[in-house]
């Protein structure tokens, strides 16, 4: 399993100045097939600093979601230090 790319993201407004909401289609790479599925993300800053990633399937998925969220967390904290997130 592997997250070949999180394309069309799209930042919605919130009111809360440290929490961010995504949504977005993560293109994966599962038994040597690619899927594209629609998902939710978070990013919320807390108070010391550090911040916790939240992402959800929108759409279904026939796999064992726990290594999918953790490869697309560790892809969105990639896209956030880079910089590449929508503002």
């Amino acid at each position: 399993m592997k997250v070949l790319e999180i394309r069309d993201i799209v930042r919605k407004d919130v009111p809360i100045y440290y929490r961010r909401l995504f949504t977005g289609t993560a293109v994966l790479e599962i038994l040597d097939n690619a899927l594209e599925r629609r998902i939710e993300f978070t990013i919320e800053t807390k108070p010391t600093g550090a911040r916790e990633t939240t992402v959800a399937m929108i759409e279904s998925l026939d796999y064992p979601l726990v290594p999918v969220i953790k490869e697309l967390k560790d892809c969105i904290a990639s896209l956030d230090r880079s910089g590449a997130l929508p503002c």
